[in-house]
């Protein structure tokens, strides 16, 4: 593993711990119209588009153990979401190509309601109480703040996390046909 790559994960490591104390801390009880944005996700989706499926799980995974622990929640219920929400935008990401300019904006507002169904369906099977009708009429306002946080949370993760050289990019995934 060259110094850079190490370099890199410390940076994305930095990144994601800072941004997930702030949301714990500060953007946690910020309701804006009824929405509550959630610059983590946002942050999440930035680094795992460009960085691909194992940095966004392995990212996904650190951020959610942090916020479960700060806020003393059921440990693994984020960690699980945001692990899943990581590896299926570093995905989206390796296949469709990365440079798309409606790549980071179409990732978060898909991965804002789908984030917030799978949590909304963990705690049904759980057996905790988990009210549909306020948690769908919130994510649209979610989506909304999430979608105004996502350019220069975009901007500020591609100045941070250098671009990869081409042998070290994922390479796109071409359909045949």
């Amino acid at each position: 593993m060259t110094p850079e790559r190490v370099l890199d994960g410390v940076k994305v490591a930095v990144l994601l711990f800072v941004v997930a104390i702030v949301q714990v801390s500060i953007l946690a009880g910020t309701h804006i119209l009824e929405g509550t944005p959630d610059l983590l996700l946002v942050t999440l989706v930035a680094v795992a588009l460009l960085r691909g499926t194992t940095v966004g799980a392995v990212g996904g995974f650190f951020a959610g153990l942090i916020v479960d622990t700060a806020n003393l929640q059921m440990l693994g219920l984020t960690s699980l979401l945001l692990t899943v929400a990581g590896y299926w935008i570093g995905r989206y990401g390796e296949t469709t190509g990365r440079e798309r300019g409606h790549a980071p904006f179409l990732s978060v507002a898909v991965v804002t309601l789908l984030y917030a169904l799978g949590a909304l369906l963990v705690h049904f099977m759980l057996g905790e109480h988990a009210p549909a009708g306020t948690v769908m009429t919130d994510v649209w306002p979610s989506i909304a703040l999430n979608l105004i946080l996502t350019a220069p949370v975009y901007a500020l993760a591609r100045r941070l996390l250098r671009p990869l050289d081409w042998a070290d990019r994922p390479q796109e995934v071409r359909l045949l046909g």
